[in-house]
């Protein structure tokens, strides 16, 4: 389509709009409605936004709509029109079509889009624009808050839309291929925009206190302002003569130079002194050809060097999801004036705006106010005003709200958060990477911050870097961060400046860390460590056997007396038992059934005052049929009933058996049972740097390195700084005997302008010689060039193959080699048992193998290995279950007989379970059922309730027990494994029982236990509760079940605590019965005496850990450590007071709400409370003078996994 025509509808409305003459524009008198007309028209155009292709075509905002903005800016309602109809116009291209479109098509009208914002943004340099946008903004701002309408308001924040959406414009590189120096279009922008004083409208905004909702527009806005810039070049302009801001350029020109002037004298020797026509044919000896015969060279020996067997081949394409990623947009200088403004505008921003915003970005951020991704605009902020702050005259106390424990915690939180989701969402790993990189830099900044308070003259701000790196160094996932970025290190999805800034951020940390450790006798650190072991299914449950008769009476011979005193009154009757619960789903029959059960087993626990007020109890219940005796019935009836009752076999109904998995293909493997061990180590400095002698460091750094001549000297220096580390330090230079980096080593040493990389140099010099001295010895040191190489590699290259296999220094986990006479059997044993059918090939050869302790995977590697075989899933698992996928003819038949046969019966499934030839899972039978159109739905194959009249039942008359209610007692009701299909099921299982009386000072011990680890406001919670319902049943007479019902977070998040719940157990409260109940319930059947017994149980007899910690001992600190008083508050720490605060012990439980989560993980800072103390090391005078204090705070919430993971146990 034509976008230069445009819609009739769309042309007559821009018509209406007014016409320019010369510098004048005249409006129509529809104009209004017109502007308003295009609003609409954009607010329905399709996916492929033709309207506004077909608008940006024909430059309806450049010869329209900014004459009409400036030569009308007094008309409130056209300007509040314009304003809205330019913002929608401006709006960002991806916001249009949500990403960039994949197919051609779609691209095209993206990129079609992009170039009207490119030229949008072109008309938008203008100081005429700006001066009317800024007066605008002026007058709206001076309206104080009761004069200022919804309308101001909005006009407001378009007009920061609208200028954000001009600066986010990017540049066009077809048109903007200035040098550097050079005004581009952003360039023009930013001085309209200075010109205009807009800029002073900013600040202002960022500094008001009743202006605090624009707090991200201004950060957003502020960002694109600085979009091109670097801090580092911008601190550094207008310092020192003019010739030193162009330092960097001179060395670059410099290094060009001696490269250049390397090359032509390398020409001018190899030229002979007198120029041949003829350069010659020369053979090249023992250079083969792609014959057998040597390679003919028909140039002239001067070009020998530069021979390759790849000249005149095609260069191989390489696929684009292998490709490298790009890097982000090339950064340009701008011109002299616009670089000296902006240089300004960050001094008054750092000193007047910077602290507050970044505080009130971070609040909103936080507390989730913001849009999602928002922090990446906290993250530049950062990391750009910091190092502009640290490279003019570094003042800590401008940036003192990002300095602080909480800021490293927050950018650690969103940097693994991004490096999770680059992992994860694979097709937006690109964009997770950026983000990540924004958060890295942030990171790097952050730790050179902390390293230049370090050389700060003022003993507070160095105190205040200890205490900082002390929280730091002492977390596990700070020291965790960095190996895993390099070992996740890819790419294709992250630029060669993620790499860049990676290696630098890890050198500093490692320089840091090493400083610290540097003196002191000991550093003790926080170690995490995952166990992992299997967890094996639940078996069965067990039901003990019915007592015999004889064992019955002699149990009745003992509860005579008992019961003769409770009838005669000497033994006080519990008033809280509740036979009948009025609130339950249960039927009526049902609960009658269930409270004779109950008498029974109270009985049989020889609970007799329980037993008998629960049958009186009973018997005013359901005083119909004299189930429970007659209304009148004296003791002697009474005795004899607990006897008849005691003695009669009721049925009761088994715990439910674990039902078979549905799917027989899937393997029953056991499950996984993880637990995080927190724990304190003494750090050992080589320790640490041994964890990055791995190939995924070695290889980014050679990646890096391959860049050398593009690199910085700083970059280089770090990369090979690194390198040096793992060689020299740790005494490892056979990890960097690789052949790519030794190809990188003779590029660099063959290099006319190496004179400029002196440390890489001497680094090549280095390795080549510590190889070749290894390869007089080890002959197999060229093989091993082919290859990348871990520590145990290394050691055998230094140490000899055999070492490790021999013992010395092998790993528990290393498998025995096979010895020849064990493969010789292993392959009897195969050919043996391969044509057995129906058996296990790997488990019969396990069973005959004379070597023991060969596992079976060592058995099935080793018959891939020797060839037996092509792969592990030849050998596949015995799979768990029925093994039945299929059911065969004969099968359906007996299961339609089956059905026919009991189809009238209570229990139609069960019954069909037990006959069934083949096992079957219950799903599968009922799935067939439906199949085969003898039942309709599942209800049919629900186990029927029989509902008889009051009285005897059969099975009670025959053992003379007054009559039991409806309750089937035949063996088809015996049959547990009845499926809840539906919801409309009835419930099978009785309530827990609530007759259990908890012992005299049961659960002492647990609650003291939990009083010490923090619990001390749940517990004090529960004992009100139990108190209150013990008073409130004395009162009422009456007890019923009463909910603990948790009202608090922290009452919440202790009722899911595993050994909060065994506390509750063992005082006698029962958990939720059922999915109708979601609250733990104190039982009925606890008297108030008991009640009370276990409110003093969970009392605390001790000192309250919450209150003061006088009790507790305190770390031990050098001379040398500042005490609390002397950190200001600004700096290492996030208090508003310098006054010690004090420290609770570590609570088990954390968990919560991500908002509880992320609030709590702001309270950790470097110079005041935190969850936990972390023990100091010792200290003693020699140690030097700065000497750190140990950690003072523990973050709540795990991120990384431990440092080393235990292996699971494997069974023989």
């Amino acid at each position: 389509m034509d976008w230069y025509m445009m819609n009739c509808e769309l042309l007559a409305t821009c018509s209406a709009l007014g016409y320019l003459e010369g510098d004048v524009y005249h409006r129509e008198p529809d104009c209004l409605e017109s502007v308003k007309d295009l609003i609409r028209y954009l607010r329905h155009e399709d996916e492929t936004r033709d309207v506004r292709q077909q608008l940006g075509a024909a430059q309806i905002l450049q010869n329209d709509l900014l004459p009409i903005l400036v030569q009308y800016p007094q008309d409130k309602v056209l300007f509040d029109a314009i304003v809205r109809l330019m913002v929608n116009l401006t709006q960002p291209a991806l916001l249009c079509f949500g990403k960039v479109p994949a197919d051609a098509a779609s691209r095209h009208h993206f990129l079609q889009v992009l170039s009207y914002l490119q030229a949008y943004k072109e008309a938008f340099a203008s100081e005429k624009v700006f001066v009317v946008l800024s007066e605008k903004l002026y007058d709206l701002l001076q309206l104080d808050w009761e004069q200022r309408q919804e309308e101001d308001t909005l006009l407001i924040e378009r007009i920061l839309l609208l200028v954000r959406n001009v600066l986010h414009v990017p540049p066009d590189p077809t048109e903007e291929q200035g040098v550097d120096g050079d005004a581009s279009v952003h360039d023009r922008v930013l001085w309209a925009l200075h010109i205009s004083g807009m800029d002073d409208l900013l600040k202002f905004l960022a500094s008001a206190q009743v202006e605090q909702q624009w707090a991200l527009h201004v950060l957003e806005i502020i960002s694109l302002m600085f979009r091109d810039q670097n801090p580092e070049e911008l601190a550094a302009l207008g310092q020192g003569p003019a010739g030193a801001e162009h330092g960097e350029d001179t060395r670059e020109l410099e290094t060009l130079r001696q490269r250049e002037l390397a090359e032509k004298r390398a020409r001018a020797l190899q030229r002979p002194s007198r120029h041949s026509r003829f350069g010659g044919s020369y053979v090249l000896q023992g250079l083969k050809s792609i014959g057998d015969r040597d390679v003919v060279f028909h140039k002239g020996l001067h070009n020998l060097k530069s021979y390759s067997h790849d000249l005149g081949k095609e260069p191989q394409r390489v696929p684009r999801r292998r490709q490298a990623a790009p890097e982000s947009e090339p950064s340009h200088r701008s011109a002299r004036n616009v670089r000296l403004f902006l240089r300004h505008f960050c001094q008054d921003f750092l000193e007047g705006c910077y602290n507050r915003l970044m505080l009130l970005v971070k609040d909103q951020l936080v507390r989730e106010k913001a849009q999602q991704h928002d922090e990446t605009y906290y993250l530049w902020a950062t990391a750009f005003f910091m190092a502009f702050n640290r490279r003019r005259g570094f003042r800590p106390e401008l940036v003192s709200e990002t300095v602080s424990v909480r800021a490293f915690h927050f950018i650690e939180q969103n940097l693994t958060k991004y490096y999770e989701m680059a992992l994860m969402d694979k097709k937006e790993a690109t964009t997770w990477a950026h983000r990540m990189h924004l958060a890295l830099k942030a990171y790097q900044e952050l730790l050179r911050t902390v390293q230049e308070m370090d050389r700060s003259p003022e003993q507070a701000v160095r105190d205040s870097s200890q205490v900082i790196k002390s929280n730091i160094f002492y977390l596990m996932e700070y020291r965790e961060l960095f190996l895993t970025l390099f070992r996740k290190f890819d790419e294709t999805k992250q630029p060669r400046s993620f790499l860049r800034d990676l290696v630098e951020t890890a050198h500093l940390f490692l320089r840091m860390l090493e400083r610290f450790c540097r003196g002191r006798a000991s550093l003790v650190v926080q170690s995490k460590r995952v166990r992992r072991k299997k967890k094996p299914r639940a078996p069965a449950a067990f039901t003990p056997p019915p007592p015999s008769t004889a064992e019955l009476e002699e149990l009745w011979a003992g509860l005579a007396p008992q019961l003769q005193a409770c009838l005669e009154g000497k033994v006080p009757l519990p008033e809280d038992v509740v036979p009948f619960d009025a609130a339950s789903e249960t039927p009526v029959e049902e609960q009658r059934a269930e409270a004779l059960l109950r008498i029974q087993g109270c009985l049989r626990r020889s609970q007799v005052p329980q037993a008998l007020r629960l049958l009186r109890s009973a018997r005013d219940v359901w005083p119909e049929g004299d189930v429970f005796g007659a209304a009148d019935a004296g003791p002697p009836e009474e005795t004899r009933l607990l006897r008849e009752i005691l003695v009669a076999p009721l049925p009761r109904n088994p715990p439910p058996e674990p039902e078979e998995p549905e799917d027989e293909e899937e393997e029953d493997e056991e499950e996984e049972e993880e637990t995080v061990q927190v724990s304190e180590k003494e750090f050992n400095f080589l320790d640490y740097l041994k964890r990055f002698a791995c190939a995924p460091v070695v290889r980014a750094l050679v990646l890096l390195l391959r860049g050398y001549a593009r690199n910085s000297p700083r970059t280089n220096h770090c990369a090979a700084r690194l390198l040096h580390r793992l060689a020299r330090d740790l005494r490892m230079e056979p990890l960097l005997f690789q052949l790519s980096l030794f190809a990188l080593f003779h590029r660099l040493l063959s290099d006319p302008a190496a004179g400029a990389h002196q440390e890489l140099v001497a680094l090549a010099k280095f390795i080549l010689g510590k190889f070749f001295a290894l390869a007089a010895t080890n002959k197999k040191a060229f093989v091993e060039l082919l290859f990348w190489k871990n520590p145990t590699a290394v050691y055998e290259m230094t140490k000899g193959y055999s070492s490790l296999q021999e013992g010395e220094g092998a790993p528990k986990s290393r498998v025995p080699p096979w010895t020849p006479q064990e493969e010789q059997e292993l392959r009897e044993l195969y050919w043996k048992y391969k044509e057995v059918e129906g058996e296990d090939i790997i488990a019969a050869i396990l069973a005959h193998l004379p070597t023991a302790g060969r596992t079976r995977r060592q058995v099935v590697k080793q018959l891939v290995r020797m060839g037996l075989a092509s792969s592990a899933r030849d050998f596949p698992r015995e799979r768990k279950g029925t093994r039945i996928v299929l059911w065969t003819q004969e099968q359906e038949e007996e299961l339609t007989r089956l059905f026919e046969e009991f189809q009238g019966s209570d229990d139609v499934l069960g019954n069909i379970m037990k006959h069934l030839t083949a096992r079957r899972s219950r799903a599968r039978v009922v799935e067939k059922l439906l199949g085969l159109g003898l039942v309709s739905e599942r209800k049919e194959l629900y186990k029927k309730r029989r509902r008889k009249s009051h009285g005897h039942g059969p099975g009670m008359a025959a053992a003379g027990v007054p009559g039991v209610p409806a309750q089937d007692s035949s063996a088809e009701d015996e049959d547990s494994e009845e499926e809840e299909e539906d919801e409309e099921d009835e419930v099978e299982e009785g309530p827990m029982e609530e007759n259990w009386a908890p012992e005299e000072g049961a659960g002492q011990g647990l609650a003291q236990r939990l009083h010490q680890e923090g619990l001390a406001g749940p517990l004090r919670w529960l004992e009100n509760c139990l108190r209150r319902a013990a008073g409130d049943r004395e009162e009422d007479g009456v007890s019923h079940p009463v909910p603990l019902v948790p009202l608090t977070e922290e009452n919440e998040d202790a009722m899911e605590d595993r050994r909060f719940q065994s506390l509750l157990r063992q005082l006698g409260l029962r958990p939720p019965a059922s999915e109708q109940e979601s609250f733990w319930r104190i039982p009925a059947a606890l008297t108030p005496q008991q009640l009370r017994r276990a409110a003093a149980s969970v009392t605390h007899h001790g000192p309250d850990p919450s209150g003061s910690p006088r009790d507790l001992p305190g770390p031990p600190k050098c001379p040398q450590d500042p005490g609390p008083e002397q950190l200001p508050a600004e700096l290492g720490s996030d208090s508003e007071s310098e006054e010690p605060v004090p420290v609770p012990v570590p609570s088990p439980v954390q968990s919560g709400t991500k908002r509880r989560r992320e609030l709590d993980s702001e309270d950790e800072d470097g110079g005041n409370s935190g969850p936990g103390l972390a023990p100091a090391a010792p200290c003693s005078e020699e140690d030097e003078e700065d000497e750190d204090p140990q950690p003072r705070g523990r973050r709540k919430r795990v991120r990384c996994l431990e440092e080393e993971e235990e292996e699971e146990e494997e069974e023989g």
